[in-house]
């Protein structure tokens, strides 16, 4: 049985491998175009609200220096869709996976800034999360606690 268990880490670990170096020279024969990709998010308000004499709803206006922007009306007339890109592709440092994980992704924050204008717009203040209904932090809780928080740069869990 402990064989079995060793066994299936070890395929693990090795397919694990095999799947993040395909990524890596697929990225690297296309060309990794995310970096300056729009980032887009349906809001719904009329184009005209979103912004405004040309000023970024906030919290985007306090980066507006570093971003692009174009706001235009939604498909099947649901409002307006808000996009965004930074003007200065990030390093290659700061995109890879130890640059996400260390926060120094600059795309991390341009997403939680365009999260929390479509809120803002919608419903007038961002809505947090309720706070835990236990005030003893168990192993399990601080792990959904980071992945949580990291959700909020990265888009996904």
């Amino acid at each position: 049985m402990k064989h079995v268990k060793s066994a299936l880490v070890v395929a693990a670990a090795v397919g694990t491998g095999a799947v993040a170096a395909r990524r890596t020279r697929s990225r690297a024969a296309a060309g990794d175009e995310s970096a300056d990709r729009w980032l887009t998010v349906t809001i719904n308000r009329a184009p005209t609200d979103v912004m405004p004499d040309g000023t970024l709803p906030q919290p985007l206006d306090r980066m507006a220096d570093r971003l692009e922007a174009r706001v235009r009306p939604a498909p099947g007339d649901r409002g307006a869709e808000l996009a965004v890109r930074l003007r200065e592709t990030p390093s290659d440092a700061e995109t890879s996976l130890p640059g996400r994980l260390a926060g120094e992704d600059p795309r991390q924050e341009v997403r939680t800034a365009l999260r929390e204008a479509k809120a803002i717009l919608e419903a007038g203040e961002v809505m947090l999360p309720d706070t835990p209904p236990t005030t003893k932090e168990t192993p399990v809780g601080k792990a959904i606690g980071m992945v949580a928080r990291r959700s909020g740069g990265e888009g996904v869990l």
